[in-house]
């Protein structure tokens, strides 16, 4: 047992359950009813739990047991960037973003898109650099706000909690409300990294069963008529088998089971020929295209011309469309505990992979809008149908969908890396079962979550007809970028840095007012966008000026006002609280976007998995905080998740 870990607890709020050896809330039926039981003095006691940073960073080998291997290098992560993010999607956000709304300032809005995309990836890296742990956001959000003040760890119920704020004192009164506003620790965490395993496992089912469609375009067949089978008696949407879509699934999850250097070797190869099929549709598109096109529609009479016929509205509300053909770079950062040197790999292998795609996305924008006016573009098969009609240039079509097929599947491979080492984190911290942690001694890679996820997702694949662009508008997913943009700035100038990262209770006050104003202002400046009426152009365009002004005025204030607590050694992001301010704002704009329905599978993701925290994960951290450490958490289920540090 390690030494350093606190001896098991002694408080009476034990429930009568054995928390040691393999005994705890779960073994038996009776010992479960009594761990509901207490199921509000635990949450209260576990929902904001602390784990310091330098205990996360020295102790996580011991949930795992085996190392993850570090074989990765900063161009290995630019291919797992690359695969991640160029996938199918942009083969059909294209085309809606320029028939809908930007025209051939598409260009621009994929330009604006990216750098959105980089901003966010500034945020990850620092992260990433100083943590390099596997658990990603899900990591980075609950050791940042997870620093409960050990004053306050003797709350054991919220009776005693409620019974203190009734007779404390007024700096006591001011320290807990801190302690309250900045510390959603264990649960938060634990509903983030659900929403995005949950997000990651629909998608990846949709993105497979696409595979079947454009696997058909490029060999001239009708695959969902030909190569699914239907099932009579299922209700609609769910009774087409799609054996091709399971076995791809099936098949990625051995690769990334086997090793992790090989699966990157694999991506690799499949990402330079998907590459060079975009530079190919590149080329094509500059030598049979009309440079005319990008200022002339086909009907001038119902249709604005120029480059902007939809003006700057048209340009932003584009963006907010294609940003999502970059989602796809956190899941490289969840690669972190596997890279050799994560403090020179990690910022060229994220923000590189970024511009790379960014550069081969306006390329791509530009040779579409150069083949054919943008109203006369196909919004559901841009590039293919701009070759369709072509006797000479048809077989192009056919090139694309195999170009599209080699993108699904590297994007899949990356998406599926990404979530096992989610899931194994969320393992390692207790909230979920232990064997889900395990690292395989021969692979050197997270096998149990990876087959568990490769699984799931197969089962979905094979009955479930998702809409590929509706899962792959992950309101989770930007949810946490906005998180992570927000935590960066709480860390630097709340947190600190180190093993001491207690909360600065006098800078914790003004950088939460900052950033509870700053994301208002986003939100009023959304809703600005969204909800006024075109024909108000005057009254719009004061209206958005002036969030932007008092934006602008925000930011400066707390930049003069507010001394950093720390500056990263290895690397930080730049022009610190500017890039993740201006993160912030611009996935808040983004939310802004996403429809209704987004929504409610957010809201529906989240009960769901606040249920599986209430019923299941609350009362194994629990156990494995009363078990005493970490090296008993292996055989008792449960431990606080550990990371050991890397040297750099």
């Amino acid at each position: 047992m390690d030494k350093t870990a606190p001896p098991p607890s002694s408080h009476p709020d034990h429930g009568g359950a054995i928390t040691t050896g393999g005994g705890g809330s779960f073994a038996s039926l009776r010992a479960y009813g009594r761990a509901l039981a207490q199921t509000p003095r635990r949450v209260a006691r576990r929902a904001c739990a602390a784990t310091a940073p330098g205990e996360e960073m020295s102790r996580v080998r011991e949930r795992s047991g085996p190392r993850m291997a570090r074989a990765l290098r900063w161009w290995d992560l630019v291919g797992l960037g690359l695969g991640g993010m160029v996938g199918a999607g942009v083969f059909v956000t294209t085309g809606r973003a320029t028939r809908l709304y930007a025209g051939p300032g598409v260009v621009v809005s994929y330009a604006i898109a990216g750098l959105c995309a980089l901003l966010s990836a500034f945020c990850y890296t620092e992260f990433a650099v100083d943590m390099p742990v596997a658990g990603g956001a899900f990591s980075y959000l609950r050791v940042t706000f997870g620093q409960f003040s050990s004053h306050y760890d003797s709350f054991l119920s919220l009776a005693d909690f409620c019974t203190f704020l009734l007779f404390c004192r007024g700096g006591d009164l001011t320290s807990v409300m801190v302690c309250l506003l900045h510390n959603t620790g264990e649960l938060a965490a634990f509903l983030t990294g659900a929403n995005l395993i949950m997000e990651y496992v629909f998608s990846n089912a949709a993105v497979a069963r696409s595979f079947t469609a454009y696997l058909g375009t490029a060999v001239g067949v009708d695959a969902p008529s030909k190569w699914r089978i239907p099932v009579p008696g299922f209700p609609e949407g769910f009774n087409e088998v799609d054996l091709v879509a399971v076995g791809v699934i099936l098949l990625i999850s051995v690769c990334i089971c086997y090793s992790t250097k090989e699966s990157s070797v694999v991506n690799m190869v499949l990402t330079v020929v998907h590459v060079a099929f975009i530079l190919f549709i590149i080329v094509v598109g500059f030598m049979h295209g009309d440079a005319r096109n990008l200022t002339r529609p086909a009907n001038p009479s119902q249709n604005p011309g120029g480059f902007f016929p939809h003006g700057a509205m048209g340009v932003f509300n584009g963006a907010a469309m294609v940003y999502l053909s970059y989602i796809g770079y956190d899941a490289v950062s969840t690669m972190a505990e596997e890279v050799q040197r994560p403090a020179r790999d990690i910022p060229i292998g994220v923000s590189g992979s970024v511009v790379v795609v960014t550069v081969l996305y306006c390329l791509m924008a530009a040779s579409m809008s150069m083949l054919l006016p943008y109203d006369a573009i196909d919004p559901d098969a841009p590039f293919s149908g701009a070759f369709r009609g072509s006797k000479r240039m048809g077989w192009v079509s056919n090139v694309i969908g195999a170009g599209a097929s080699l993108g699904i599947l590297t994007s899949l491979m990356v998406a599926m890396l990404g979530q096992a080492r989610y899931l194994c984190v969320i393992g390692r911290s207790g909230v979920m079962p232990a064997w889900l942690a395990r690292v395989n001694p021969r692979t050197a890679t997270p096998v149990n979550a990876s087959a568990f996820l490769g699984l799931f997702t197969a089962a979905l694949a094979l009955f479930t007809e998702l809409d590929i662009l509706l899962n792959l508008v992950c309101i989770g997913t930007l949810f946490v970028f906005y998180m992570v943009a927000n935590a960066i700035v709480y860390r630097r100038y709340v947190v600190g840095a180190g093993d001491d990262l207690g909360p600065r209770r006098g800078a914790a006050w003004p950088t939460l007012a900052f950033l509870a104003a700053f994301s208002l202002l986003a939100l009023a400046f959304t809703l600005v966008w969204k909800l006024t009426p075109a024909e108000h152009g005057g009254v719009r365009a004061g209206l958005l000026a002036a969030c932007a002004a008092l934006a602008v005025a925000t930011v400066a204030a707390f930049q003069a006002l507010v001394p950093q607590a720390h500056t990263p050694e290895l690397w930080g992001v730049p022009g610190m609280p500017w890039v993740p301010a201006a993160s912030v704002f611009l996935n808040v704009f983004l939310l802004g976007s996403l429809d209704r329905p987004s929504y409610v599978r957010f809201g529906f993701f989240s009960v769901a998995a606040l249920l599986v925290y209430v019923l299941y994960s609350v009362h194994a951290s629990y156990d494995a905080e009363e078990s005493g450490g970490a090296a008993a958490g292996l055989d008792a289920g449960g431990a606080k998740v550990q990371d050991e540090a890397c040297t750099v």
